[in-house]
């Protein structure tokens, strides 16, 4: 009786475990965003006529739930013409975490271009934001300004191509009022003091080479992320704003620095205003990251793993009803069969 009883426990935790994942596995196909190009398209959305407008800086949301849910619906009632996400959308470049950015960004009435993070390389991600999003560096222009975004999630330098691409990018825009540059990578670390390598570029005589050029052609302004932040500052002749705080985990307690924003600038007349706009968190916001986070991971990890979770789990059965359901029955049949006895005997 109690055989039977255990039997019938087993066999309804792994048929729970089978809906579980095969659940997953079909919310995961249902959901899934069927876009490519993503930079390209909301591009399009952008009235480049514009002259007196205003757009939205934030960096670093990195799979937030609540405090980039706040983020999205604070810009939907902000006039901002469009926004930029200084990279790090994701943990890492699984395309369940991307699935869960981009169906989140769905709610935003505003169009939203990205730059490639560090985060996003990972898990072989870059693969994957290409087909979502498209390249990696790119430019446009709105009114008289123009915008650059690279690509240095290698957290070192840019490459010679893309080193290329940037200052011809840079003689073009002269022609323009303002230069505005985005990169998720900064030159140098703030908190190290001037010019210091920390959590920034690692080939420090890069940095000063990409400073160097960037303080040549007047760049208006560089923004960065990659540090859970806020600073402002100038790197020679360069001004920046580094802005990660967009939802992931802030780097320390200082308020004057650790808190989540985003940057919205504002041109009006050929005249740039910087405002910092800070985001309410929940309540017990850590906890709340813990626990969005861990389902995140949970279902990233069955959506992927669906196969092979399956497998397992009737390997595991199988082992389960042999060793505690079977065991006395294939004694006995060992024992009938001979197999165990003593040839001496």
């Amino acid at each position: 009786m109690k055989t039977k009883i255990f039997n019938k426990y087993i066999i309804i935790f792994f048929v729970f475990i089978l809906l579980f994942t095969s659940g997953i596995k079909i919310h995961s196909v249902l959901t899934e965003p069927k876009i490519s190009d993503w930079n390209y398209h909301q591009l399009q959305k952008i009235d480049k006529s514009k002259t007196n407008f205003s757009f939205a800086v934030f960096g670093d949301n990195k799979n937030s739930v609540k405090t980039f849910e706040n983020l999205i619906s604070k810009l939907n009632n902000d006039n901002v013409l469009f926004a930029i996400d200084d990279g790090d959308l994701v943990y890492d470049g699984e395309n369940e975490k991307f699935r869960f950015f981009l169906n989140q960004v769905k709610g935003l009435k505003k169009p939203l271009l990205t730059v490639f993070g560090n985060h996003e390389a990972r898990e072989e991600g870059r693969a994957a934001y290409y087909n979502l999003f498209g390249r990696f560096y790119y430019s446009y222009t709105t009114g008289d300004n123009y915008f650059i975004i690279l690509d240095d999630a290698n957290e070192e330098n840019l490459d010679d191509e893309q080193f290329a691409w940037l200052r011809n990018e840079l003689k073009i825009s002269q022609k323009y009022k303002n230069r505005f540059v985005f990169m998720h990578v900064p030159l140098y670390d703030p908190r190290k003091g001037d010019y210091k390598e920390g959590h920034s570029l690692k080939d420090l005589n890069f940095a000063k080479k990409l400073n160097n050029l960037f303080d040549k052609n007047n760049v208006t302004m560089l923004f960065v992320s990659h540090i859970h932040a806020y600073y402002n500052g100038i790197w020679g002749k360069t001004p920046y704003i580094l802005t990660g705080g967009g939802g992931a985990e802030l780097a320390g307690s200082d308020p004057k620095h650790y808190f989540y924003h985003y940057i919205k600038v504002n041109i009006e007349n050929n005249q740039v205003k910087y405002d910092v706009i800070r985001l309410k968190s929940p309540d017990f916001e850590l906890l709340d990251r813990w626990t969005h986070d861990a389902w995140i991971y949970i279902y990233a990890f069955f959506a992927i793993h669906f196969v092979d979770v399956l497998l397992i789990s009737v390997l595991i059965y199988l082992g389960i009803y042999i060793v505690f359901l079977r065991w006395n029955w294939i004694i006995k049949k060992i024992n009938k069969w001979g197999i165990l006895s003593n040839p001496l005997e």
